[in-house]
């Protein structure tokens, strides 16, 4: 399917002519087709941070130097999309508490007050005692296809083993993965959505989930849901509010990101063969494959509001601007990574940013790294040498997500 270009809107007086690239990054036509092949495109043809009058205009900062220091910076960049004053004033005016993707959605200090209950639940000592529950359920997702000679690794393999393992570290039930991965694209799909919109979409997920919040209320499991109803949030019992603004935000993001970054290693590997054999034989370096694939294929562009009016890569940038940090160019910036077009299994400099920097640095990545590990180490375990499917060329989207659809693969039974 093709999709449509927004429409252009003019360029604001204080935005230099030299500043305006047109991209779309929801429907650019080569980016649509080829994710990362249109960002080293970018990369050699756009300034470093650019204006673009798609999506109602807005900040696109592609230079890895640019990106690092806007992360940084929240003052300026700032996660709070809506202020909260005006989020308040709406809260007042609803039929029903409105939730917030917290903590991903407020700036330091507050940040922390709602991030450092998740942490423990996240952290790398959490992740690993989940390593053999991951490793069996991808391990039987990968001998389901393999007398198939061919299949959909996106949704044979990629999607049900993240969703599944999150859906069981919430405690939702699995039989409805796909009623919640509907939610989900629907949550994701809008480029410029409008605030109610917005509002009612998080309704939908809340009221999907409502029953299994109020239930671990009464009835705690081994589960984050039921781990969440016995913190504290900045000294505070946890409230039904909290529970709604937490969990919007680890549905939407457990739910659909990490599928994605094994859609494009796993398509390289399909398009190296030499790669799959050197990994088979020395399966001690795929820890190391997996950072370079997620340098080489960064998949999330976290958007930003500007807080204040500022110069910044020495152009003027007005209070309520938006800009987009496009993660996949900073981990293809030439002067960042030399010859960073290039997969390199000795690459020396592996610091990569597919998690974002700075305070809103990706609360899953302990998580993401163990699933994409697991998944390369048992494809290459349990199947014989494959390839992409040339009847079936591998399908994309794009947005706050560069996403896989479709990636179909052969390989001889």
């Amino acid at each position: 399917m093709t999709a449509t270009l927004s429409p252009a809107v003019a360029r604001p007086a204080h935005v230099p002519e030299a500043a305006v690239y047109d991209f779309d990054m929801f429907a650019d036509p080569a980016y649509v087709a080829d994710p990362h092949a249109r960002v080293l495109d970018l990369l050699g043809k756009a300034p470093g941070v650019f204006w673009t009058p798609r999506n109602g205009g807005h900040w696109m900062l592609l230079s890895h130097e640019a990106i690092f220091n806007a992360a940084r910076d929240v003052e300026t960049f700032s996660s709070e999309l809506m202020p909260l004053d005006k989020v308040e004033q709406m809260q007042k005016m609803m039929p029903r508490h409105v939730p917030l993707p917290l903590p991903i959605c407020v700036d330091p200090p507050a940040h922390m007050k709602y991030r450092g209950p998740l942490n423990r639940v996240f952290g790398p000592k959490a992740i690993n005692d989940l390593k053999d529950s991951i490793r069996t359920l991808a391990g039987e997702l990968v001998d389901a296809i393999r007398p198939q000679g061919a299949c959909d690794f996106m949704s044979a393999v990629a999607e049900p083993l993240p969703v599944q393992v999150f859906l069981k570290m919430l405690g939702l039930p699995v039989a409805r993965m796909d009623d919640y991965r509907a939610l989900v694209r629907a949550h994701l799909s809008d480029p410029t959505p409008n605030p109610m919109d917005s509002v009612k979409k998080l309704w939908r997920i809340v009221d999907t989930i409502k029953d299994v919040l109020e239930d671990r209320r009464a009835n705690p499991q081994d589960d984050i849901i039921s781990l969440l109803w016995q913190l504290d949030i900045d000294g505070k019992p946890t409230t039904m509010d909290d529970m709604e603004n937490y969990c919007v935000v680890l549905f939407v993001a457990g739910l659909d990101t990490v599928m994605n970054g094994m859609g494009h290693g796993i398509r390289h590997l399909a398009q190296h063969p030499e790669l799959q054999q050197e990994l088979r034989a020395n399966p001690a370096l795929i820890g190391d494959a997996t950072e370079e694939l997620l340098r080489r294929y960064t998949f999330t562009v976290p958007p930003r509001i500007i807080g204040k009016d500022t110069v910044f890569a020495g152009l003027e940038m007005k209070r309520g601007e938006r800009a987009m940090l496009f993660l996949p160019a900073a981990d293809l910036d030439p002067k960042a990574f030399s010859h960073a077009e290039r997969f390199d299994l000795k690459r020396e400099n592996k610091t990569h940013i597919a998690f974002n920097a700075g305070p809103h640095r990706c609360l899953g990545s302990h998580l993401a790294r163990v699933e994409l590990q697991i998944v390369y180490e048992e494809m290459l375990k349990r199947l014989p040498l494959f390839r992409l499917d040339p009847a079936h060329p591998p399908s994309f989207h794009c947005g706050h997500v560069v996403g896989v659809d479709t990636l179909h693969l052969l390989w001889n039974p």
